[in-house]
Order: structure tokens, then C-alpha cells, then sequence
């Protein structure tokens, strides 16, 4: 009933919201993933999309439809490679962000390491910015991480605006110092956060400072403060803070994959640990 291209298209439309990364990403043009999208919907006789010149967004029926997308162009895959006899090996250094903490990425990996028993999987979790200076250093040969703002590299596996967040019992005054609760140096959500209040020229102090995003967690439940987290990944109990309150605007971010120099060992299993995270991406947000 379905086409798997037209999944494939949809699922990259809904990870990335914006048609044209969904192009670039998948090499295609933008009008044939709109066809995708429209033929895909014809065939569900649902909308999945509410689109303007300047949003996408999934509907209702879009978020069900991820789910159904994802099983389906999973078992495509591991058909094929059953059928293929295709064997990875060798040892892949792959490095996620402290964002992914909370998310299903152990299920994305526990899936690669099902399909794939050969490959010694090396897993590191770190703040971003570590990431990609490991990367740099020839230490990583994968990673998901959030990209710099001056960084053009890696390949996009969605798009997320940047929210305030703390403890629904939070109430911040006005005439006092933003309390922050911030990863260290050189953590990417930090530099934005610092960035747009000094741009309003608000003041803040730092409240609460850790490595660990479970650690940041429990200081923003304790209600010491907020932090700038991305609106798709809000852990259970906590909440964005009101637009009244008067925080500035934090703007977007995009979480991107980026390889490493390329070890003729590791590449095959990084080209196949980058597709299953590309198919499984609606598994990185905490819906629901």
C-alpha cells in the first residue's frame, strides 16, 4: 500500500521540517519530495503535514504515521541484508551528545548491534563541543551531536528550535539576575544561552553548572533555575518557561551526524550506524 520512498522522503521531511533539507539530505529535488509527501498522504487519505512559507510541522496523523514509516523501512533493511549476506566487522568509535541521554537512542543502537554482531561498537557520551573536537582529533569516527553555529559539516537528522525550561513552580524576578543552569565550557546550549541574554541585556548568574544532563535535570526540577534545551527533547517534569516572563528568543539548532577521517575499517559500519539513526530519528525526541 505504501511506497518506501515515499516513507523514506516523509521521514526525512519530519526530522528535519523543511523540505529542502529533506532534499539535500535524501539527493533529491524539493519538488519530488513534495510529491512523495503528497502521494504518501493520497494514499493514507490523511494530511500529515501543516506547511506555510515559513513552518512545517507534523499534524496528529503525521506523528502516527512515524512510527509505521520507521518499523517498516527497518524490516526492508534487515530483508535485505539477510538476503544480501552482507557481514560488517571491525570497531567503530561512535560518540553521542549528553541530549540523547534520555531519548531511545540505546534502541537505535541496540538494533545496529543485532544486525550487525561483528562490529565492536565504542560508545562515548559527551557535551557537543567535546565531541566534535575528538572528532577533529581523529579519536571519534562518528558522531550526533548538536553543530556550531560557524560549522557547515555533517549530515542533518533534524531541525529544533531552542526553549527555555525549568520547574512549573519556577518563578523568576524581573529585577534579578536570570539564574542559569548551564553544561560547562565548551557546551554549545551554554554559548547560545549566554549569547541571546547578553544580546537583550539581561542579566544572569550562573546557578548550576554540570557535565551530565542528568545532573542539570535534577538542579532544574530543584527549581535553582532554568536552562535552554531543545523544545523536541523537554524531560518529564519540567516545562517551558511562559513567554511573559520576557527571556529573549534562543533561536534553532540542528543536530547533525558528522564523520570522521575515514578508516577503511570502520567506514562500512559507520555508514550503516549513520542509516539506522537517519530511520530511526522520531526515536531521539521524548514525544508523548
Amino acid at each position: 500500500m505504501y511506497d518506501l520512498s515515499h516513507l523514506r522522503t516523509f521521514l526525512a521531511v519530519s526530522q528535519t521540517l523543511s523540505f529542502t533539507q529533506a532534499a539535500r539530505r535524501l539527493g533529491l529535488r524539493q519538488s519530488t519530495v513534495s510529491q512523495h509527501v503528497r502521494r504518501l498522504e493520497d494514499a493514507t487519505g490523511r494530511q500529515l503535514f501543516t506547511r506555510d512559507t515559513h513552518s512545517v510541522e507534523l499534524t496528529e496523523d503525521g506523528e502516527a504515521m512515524l512510527g509505521f514509516a520507521r518499523r517498516m523501512l527497518e524490516v526492508q533493511e534487515q530483508a535485505s541484508a539477510f538476503f544480501t549476506g552482507t557481514r560488517l566487522r571491525g570497531r567503530l568509535r561512535f560518540g553521542a551528545s549528553e541530549d540523547f541521554v534520555l531519548t531511545r537512542l540505546p534502541e537505535i543502537l541496540e538494533g545496529f548491534r543485532s544486525d550487525h554482531p561483528e562490529v565492536d561498537l565504542e560508545l562515548t557520551v559527551e557535551l557537543s563541543g567535546t565531541l566534535h573536537e575528538q572528532l577533529d582529533a581523529g579519536k571519534l569516527d562518528l558522531v550526533l551531536a548538536k553543530r556550531r553555529a560557524e560549522d557547515s559539516r555533517g549530515e542533518l537528522v533534524w531541525h529544533d528550535k531552542l526553549v527555555w525550561i525549568g520547574a512549573e513552580r519556577l518563578r523568576l524576578d524581573t529585577d534579578r539576575p536570570v539564574p542559569l543552569i548551564v553544561y560547562p565550557p565548551p557546551g554549545i546550549t551554554r554559548a547560545l544561552a549566554l549569547e541571546a541574554l547578553e544580546r537583550q541585556g539581561r542579566a544572569w548568574r550562573i546557578a548550576y553548572t554540570s557535565g551530565s544532563l542528568n545532573g542539570l535535570i535534577a538542579a532544574a526540577r530543584a527549581g535553582l533555575g532554568v536552562m535552554a534545551h531543545s523544545r523536541g527533547m523537554v524531560p518529564p517534569g519540567l516545562v517551558r518557561v511562559p513567554e511573559r516572563v520576557g527571556l529573549p528568543e534562543l533561536g534553532e539548532v540542528d543536530f547533525v551526524l558528522v564523520h570522521g577521517r575515514r578508516r577503511v575499517s570502520a567506514q562500512g559500519a559507520a555508514d550503516a550506524l549513520a542509516g539506522a539513526i537517519l530511520a530511526g530519528g522520531d526515536r531521539l525526541h521524548l514525544r508523548g
